[in-house]
């Protein structure tokens, strides 16, 4: 009987498709995947470290497992990714029943670090940078979660020095993948019945930069991409302000296939906490960036990240964000309390940081002005015709469909027939018929384009 792991991921969009291609990789050594921690013999932890709550639900659960450990010692527990890379002897340290660490730039050889931890005992294994005589993690066949939608690495690591950020020190430089290769993993993925992709890099406007050492290729790559047949929808995640570039306004504006969607993260609008943060513009710069391309793109919905609590950030830093926020209207936001990480410029001005009761007082007082602005676009949109990708039942309602627009916004409607609703993958056109600040409601009108994809099947690239 092969033995059977299962994986729980933590963190960004990047670290869920490092953990399909480690599934493709566990399943071509020959195991199975399951859910059931009764019967699972591998159970591996692919991390984040962006912020400090992440950290602590990890070593939340490995204290958990102390217990599932002790009673089936043949369970081989394994703990990846960034946190990792980041905690690499802290973690056994805490955690003594863990049986493998391996980092972002091994994640590849996890199979062989298990087989070798049969042999051996407990093993850590961390690389400082990219092994280059080891096969590269994107050449694995991905256990591709969805059958209709796919994540596509197209570079990895980052090259600026944001003084919140982590992410340079646990990934590494920014490397990209030559254009070729990632067009020919998307038009594999087509042949099988995908209709979405998103492309995904720390900094996607940056995209073969180190490749040609001239401008970056990223509006060429999207044209490609959206050329592709079969390929329906086209996102990316994430440019950085900075680098935002008129011919990827104008690539994103002539491409069909690319989607209205922008997430372009803000972080704050006070200029001087911009230069602490070392982003690169200032809060009227990006603004002139965001007008420009929602001039170039009709009806785009954009998206941002926001920080509160930076250290040293005053009431009128904060009035400064609140305006900036008000004036871009976003569609929505991700907004985060600062978290400190280790080896960060921030993380080491602890006389500076914000006491905690002013932060969440001011964190309530975005979360009004961002709710605010997401509400108004969505209410702008009762009485539109959408079309919308199916995703399937809603996780709080399974009587309900739950279905993304071009612009990735939440449809939520009944199906029109309970017995055979439209499957997941299945384009529909729906009348929006109600809103809120984070979903639409909606009515189907009947027009449904079968999905087209056949089966998970794992997808090699070369």
């Amino acid at each position: 009987m092969a033995s059977k792991f299962a994986i729980r991921t933590f963190g960004c969009q990047m670290n869920e498709h490092d953990s399909e291609r480690l599934a493709g990789l566990l399943l071509a050594s020959g195991m199975e995947p399951t859910e059931d921690l009764e019967e699972v013999d591998v159970l591996v932890f692919n991390t984040c470290c962006i912020r400090e709550n992440a950290d602590n639900r990890l070593y939340g659960e490995l204290g958990r497992l102390k217990e599932l450990a002790d009673r089936r010692p043949g369970l081989k527990i394994a703990v990846g990714g960034c946190l990792a890379q980041k905690d690499r002897h802290l973690i056994r340290e805490r955690a003594p029943h863990v049986d493998v660490v391996f980092g972002t730039h091994n994640l590849a050889n996890a199979p062989l670090l298990l087989a070798r931890s049969e042999r051996e005992g407990p093993i850590t294994e961390i690389l400082d940078a990219p092994d280059p005589d080891e096969p590269p993690a994107h050449l694995a066949a991905p256990l591709r979660e969805l059958p209709y939608a796919a994540w596509i690495t197209i570079q990895t690591g980052c090259d600026n020095s944001c003084a919140f950020c982590i992410v340079p020190s646990v990934r590494g430089r920014e490397v990209s993948r030559p254009m070729e290769a990632i067009v020919a993993e998307v038009e594999a993925l087509a042949r099988r019945g995908v209709l979405e992709v998103i492309l995904l890099g720390q900094n996607v406007n940056s995209y073969g930069r180190d490749l040609t050492r001239r401008a970056p290729l990223f509006a060429q790559l999207l044209r490609a991409v959206g050329e592709v047949e079969g390929i329906d929808r086209v996102r990316f995640t994430s440019p950085h302000p900075k680098d935002l570039r008129p011919e990827t306004m104008a690539a994103m504006a002539e491409t069909p296939a690319v989607c209205e969607q922008l997430h372009l993260p803000l972080q704050s609008g006070s200029d001087r906490v911009l230069a602490a943060m070392r982003r690169g513009y200032s809060a009227r710069r990006y603004l002139e960036r965001l007008s420009a391309v929602r001039r170039a793109v009709p009806d785009l919905a954009v998206s941002t990240d926001i920080i509160v609590g930076f250290p040293g950030e005053t009431d009128e830093d904060f009035e400064r964000t609140l305006d900036v926020a008000a004036e871009a209207q976003f569609d929505s936001a991700y907004t985060f309390i600062f978290s400190p990480r280790p080896g960060t410029r921030a993380a080491e001005r602890r006389e500076d940081f914000v006491p905690e009761e002013v932060v969440a007082e001011r964190f309530k007082r975005l979360r009004v002005v961002v709710e605010r602005s997401a509400l108004a676009k969505h209410e702008a949109r009762i009485g539109r015709v959408e079309r919308v990708l199916v995703e399937g039942p809603s996780r709080r309602n399974p009587a309900v469909l739950a279905a993304r627009t071009r612009q990735g916004k939440i449809a939520h409607f009944a199906p029109g027939d309970p017995a055979r609703p439209p499957a997941p993958g299945a384009l529909l056109d729906v009348m929006i018929t109600g809103a809120a600040p984070h979903h639409l409601r909606a009515e189907a009108t009947g027009l449904v384009t079968p999905p087209r994809h056949r089966s998970r099947i794992p997808v090699a690239i070369r």
